[in-house]
């Protein structure tokens, strides 16, 4: 487990970038954390670390966007999912047989569902307003 500080937006994304460049495809990235810590901020790192563009927004309204990169990107929001019919209506279990890295944003609703080697991203409030500790679990950095 690795843990790191971010003071600002812009650190968020260059931590993302560090994750990025150990991805391979075929990787779950699992956010937890509270509202407001910065996941998406974390997935435009990502992607834009991956060769994609900056417009990243939080899927909340589609459940999930997909971004072309180096590495197909699919970022889903799992805050409305509340059991197993609502996840299989995301049609969540065909994403896991691609190659695609899969985002999670509130992946403590389907924890369940999600694969043993499932990387781990905790966020969480800081001492200040923009201070954010992200630990990361599942792959080293």
């Amino acid at each position: 487990m690795q843990r790191f500080v971010s003071h600002s937006v812009q650190d968020t994304e260059k931590i993302a970038a560090k994750l990025a460049e150990r991805l391979k495809g075929g990787e779950v990235i699992a956010f937890t954390g509270p509202m407001g810590m910065g996941k998406t901020a974390f997935t435009r790192g990502l992607v834009l670390a991956l060769g994609g563009g900056d417009v990243v927004s939080s899927p909340t309204f589609a459940l999930v966007n997909e971004y072309d990169a180096r590495l197909t990107v699919q970022h889903f929001d799992m805050y409305r999912v509340s059991g197993w019919d609502d996840l299989y209506s995301t049609g969540f279990f065909d994403y896991l047989d691609t190659d695609n890295v899969l985002v999670i944003e509130w992946s403590e609703n389907i924890d369940g569902a999600l694969p043993e080697n499932t990387i781990y991203v905790h966020m969480e409030k800081g001492e200040t307003e923009t201070e954010r500790i992200i630990t990361i679990e599942g792959i080293d950095l």
